[in-house]
């Protein structure tokens, strides 16, 4: 296997299809590209200060590298990455790429960041930037730190363990996703998903986990979450109080409180929902906006 050590690549395309090769403190600026359809690659302390780094590679290794913010849409139609202690401080890195493995990274702008990838493993990864993990498949998470709005866009096949994701709109159209421990802080969690499984977790949402077909809850707390389960297909059993339940579709949803209960007939058949709680504060035909008052 050929090795560089210490060197500086300029110019598009500097490496070209390279095959099998170990860089050790290298530096990739001014050259758009640099290692396109590259395979065998083992990369250690580099830095990549320029677009397109590693498209249509396969078989890549990088660990204590930075991807700068000039090294933008960085690693597209890749197969079988890893990055290890690595920092990416450019937006849009990875898209339609599969086999992607990234533990102890540190992503600053991860904005449209995971598009349409496949076969994903995180492990202690922190990111910030709306729509990450948009259309993905196969992904398991363990100790994810997001803040981000609008992730897991219509992802399929998600598991995560222990996080914690502060976005707005996460999870909106997705199918078979299951977090385990984890905290999630964000408007309109959920909406128009399909098998959502939450299990011990504390979610705070303003008009959270509605329009959902078939969202199970386990040993979950909401705090702050007002007008939760509209139109869902719920089977939700909540530690503590829900601040108010408005209008679910279907299923049981358990709870130790419920501050204010409303279900109008006319829109929801409050037969098909069944409401276990010896604590409801209030129940309501109607919505306050509709009150009239």
């Amino acid at each position: 296997m050929e090795t560089f050590e210490r060197k500086i690549f300029t110019g598009e395309r500097a490496l070209f299809g390279a095959r099998d090769l170990t860089l050790t403190d290298c530096i990739f600026e001014d050259g758009e590209s640099p290692l396109k359809e590259s395979a065998g690659l083992t990369l250690r302390g580099c830095s990549f200060r320029w677009k397109y780094p590693l498209w249509y590679g396969h078989d890549i290794s990088l660990r204590d590298c930075v991807l700068t913010d000039a090294a933008r849409a960085g690693i597209w139609y890749t197969e079988n990455i890893s990055l290890t202690d690595t920092v990416i401080e450019a937006p849009k890195t990875f898209r339609r790429a599969r086999g992607i493995n990234l533990t102890n990274v540190t992503m600053t702008n991860a904005a449209e960041t995971l598009w349409a990838c496949r076969d994903i493993t995180l492990q202690n990864v922190s990111a910030k930037g709306d729509y990450l993990l948009m259309n993905a498949e196969d992904v398991t998470a363990d100790h994810l730190l997001l803040n981000g709005n609008y992730a897991f866009d219509g992802a399929k096949n998600v598991i995560l363990r222990s996080s914690k994701l502060f976005t707005k709109d996460a999870f909106w159209n997705s199918e078979n996703v299951t977090v385990y421990d984890s905290f999630i802080s964000g408007e309109y969690l959920g909406w128009n998903s399909r098998n959502l499984t939450l299990i011990n977790c504390t979610v705070e949402s303003l008009q959270g986990l509605c329009y959902i077909e078939n969202l199970v809850m386990r040993s979950c707390r909401l705090i702050n979450t007002t007008l939760a389960f509209e139109y869902a297909d719920a089977d939700a059993e909540v530690t503590g109080k829900i601040d108010s339940v408005f209008n679910p579709s279907s299923g049981k949803i358990s709870a130790d409180r419920i501050d204010t209960l409303i279900i109008q007939p006319e829109r929801t058949d409050p037969e098909k929902t069944e409401i276990v709680c010896d604590d409801i504060g209030e129940r309501l035909s109607r919505p306050e906006w509709e009150s009239g008052d």
